[in-house]
């Protein structure tokens, strides 16, 4: 047989009797054919039959104790396999070129990504599983066109102008270090920072100077310092015992709720700006995953305010 050949008239046998056929032979077996098909025992019996008194030639030899195929329904069996096969694999192809496109790139600074979206975002794919969330990182301005996203999250004061901008979460800037600091009594006040080491990184939107100079401790000198390119890394190191840094409170909650970091002045001399995400044009996968981020820093707000209520200030 020519694949591809068109029959004249095509004259076709009847096709739920084909599957019930296809079934029964791939098996061998009449009770299977009629499992995988969820029909009875007798109803395979019968479309095969039928399909037999169509072709007029038996295509199963049927034994009181065994069923096999005759040397017909052998070769009849790899035609209608490899035509059905072709079948199913046509109508997927379709199925995914009709699909509406559920790719959604989402470009947000790198900590951020590490720190809050990743371990909150299979929540989303819990909600929306058919959607394809990628990832990249960037502290750049944003620019949607040459950034090649639908989503670009970002800290300011303002929204930006030009696009759909949702505010979604409040940052609080703040000093945060190991908790093992705090508990053993060397950061009571901001003056006993002259006997730490301080950490800052290149990104950082709230300096060191500003944040001594706005707690009352203008031109203290610390006993150390560290710099990092990186938030992340910043931050990591003084999860390690390595310092104090000034971080977004949001990104040390959970560490700090858990009893692993903590904010030894509380919300002092805190600098408040908002998260944003800003997309270019609307549309139901970028709407969905705006509104799944202001869930997100909802409940993220709550657990700060609730953590600030206990805190020093």
């Amino acid at each position: 047989m020519i694949v591809g050949a068109r029959v004249p008239g095509r004259r076709l046998p009847p096709l739920n009797a084909i599957r019930a056929f296809e079934a029964a032979g791939r098996h061998v077996s009449f009770t299977k054919a009629a499992e995988e098909l969820r029909v009875t025992h007798g109803a395979i019996s019968r479309q095969v039959a039928q399909l037999e008194a169509w072709l007029g030639i038996s295509l199963f030899l049927r034994k009181s104790s065994q069923l096999s195929l005759t040397p017909s329904g052998r070769s009849y069996l790899a035609e209608v396999t490899a035509a059905l096969d072709r079948l199913a694999i046509a109508s997927l192809h379709l199925l995914d070129q009709a699909a509406p496109s559920t790719t959604l790139h989402v470009n947000a600074p790198p900590t951020f990504t590490m720190r809050w979206l990743i371990p909150r975002l299979s929540g989303f794919q819990r909600r929306h599983p058919g959607m394809e969330v990628r990832m990249t990182t960037s502290l750049a301005p944003v620019r949607f066109e040459a950034g090649g996203y639908d989503v670009a999250i970002r800290g300011a004061h303002a929204p930006l102008p030009g696009c759909v901008s949702v505010p979604f979460m409040t940052e609080l800037i703040l000093p945060v270090c190991h908790a093992d600091l705090a508990e053993s009594g060397q950061l009571r006040e901001p003056c006993e920072l002259a006997a730490q080491t301080l950490i800052s990184y290149a990104t950082e939107p709230y300096a060191w100077t500003d944040w001594l100079a706005a707690a009352g401790v203008a031109g203290l000198r610390p006993a150390g310092a560290l710099r990092f390119e990186q938030m992340y890394f910043a931050l990591q190191a003084a999860a390690e015992g390595l310092g104090v840094v000034l971080v977004p409170v949001f990104l040390a909650i959970d560490d700090i709720l858990a009893g692993r970091l903590c904010a030894p002045f509380g919300t002092l001399a805190a600098r408040q700006r908002r998260y944003y995400a800003n997309a270019a044009h609307q549309r139901p996968a970028v709407d969905a995953f705006i509104e799944w981020l202001v869930r997100e820093g909802r409940d993220t707000e709550q657990a700060m305010e609730a953590w600030a209520k206990g805190a020093p200030s």
